[in-house]
């Protein structure tokens, strides 16, 4: 399965294993990936490409029926005079999150959410099998609830790892916290915690909404900032 990046046109092939997740995922859902070139994400829908996989397999099937005993077209070797060729870059999972938040009725939305997204959900039930979680994985987006650790956010061990995190990982995950002391969408407040977005707990109920207008705006205004560190090997 090979998809086009939206924003630089580089041809994303589907991983075995990045399949295998699209077959788990219910009807109507979305998958988030992150393009291996310009570093910047799109959404797909999952139907679409489980409609396109069953296309091909049966295309594969009928030119197999048809093309039994026809042996194969010898390849393209124009290439070799122009020295050009086109790489096919594979994708080999889909973007996953950490969600940290106490079990709650809202806990479900903010997963759901997720989800419609394009994100794989993790969760964790206390801070250190959350750090634990981080050294293993390299999320894209970690959603943290002021109630999930006791006391106040800022001395929360998880936030002070997330504080403490370098910078060449750090910027590559999409922080955001959630709570009644938070003013949903005030970037003054998130920059004064470290992180990318703070929710308050009224509008959680909105937070799809949200996050449809955060992340986009997220990804155009470092992603090209994220490309340049790559490409001067700052990363």
């Amino acid at each position: 399965m090979i998809v086009d990046c939206p924003h630089c046109g580089k041809r994303l092939k589907m991983s075995g294993k990045f399949q295998e997740s699209i077959r788990k995922l219910g009807p109507g859902k979305k998958i988030r990936i992150k393009c291996v070139q310009c570093s910047n994400s799109f959404s797909l829908e999952t139907d679409r490409l489980k409609s396109e996989e069953r296309e091909a397999g049966r295309e594969k099937q009928d030119n197999s029926a048809e093309n039994a005993v026809q042996p194969p077209d010898a390849p393209d070797l124009s290439w070799l005079k122009d020295g050009i060729f086109e790489d096919t870059d594979v994708v080999e999972d889909i973007p996953q999150t950490l969600v940290l938040m106490p079990d709650v009725p809202e806990r479900k939305v903010v997963i759901e959410a997720a989800e419609k997204f394009g994100y794989r959900v993790e969760m964790a039930d206390t801070p250190d099998q959350a750090i634990s979680k981080m050294q293993f994985v390299n999320f894209a987006s970690v959603f943290l609830h002021s109630g999930f650790e006791p006391g106040e956010i800022e001395s929360g061990l998880f936030h002070q790892y997330m504080r403490n995190l370098k910078m060449a990982r750090r910027r590559f995950i999409f922080y955001v916290l959630i709570g009644p002391e938070f003013k949903t969408l005030y970037n003054l407040q998130a920059l004064a915690s470290s992180a990318n977005l703070v929710v308050n707990d009224n509008e959680i109920p909105y937070i799809e909404t949200v996050l449809r207008k955060t992340i986009p705006e997220y990804e155009a205004l470092f992603g090209p900032l994220m490309e340049e560190l790559r490409i001067a090997g700052k990363e």
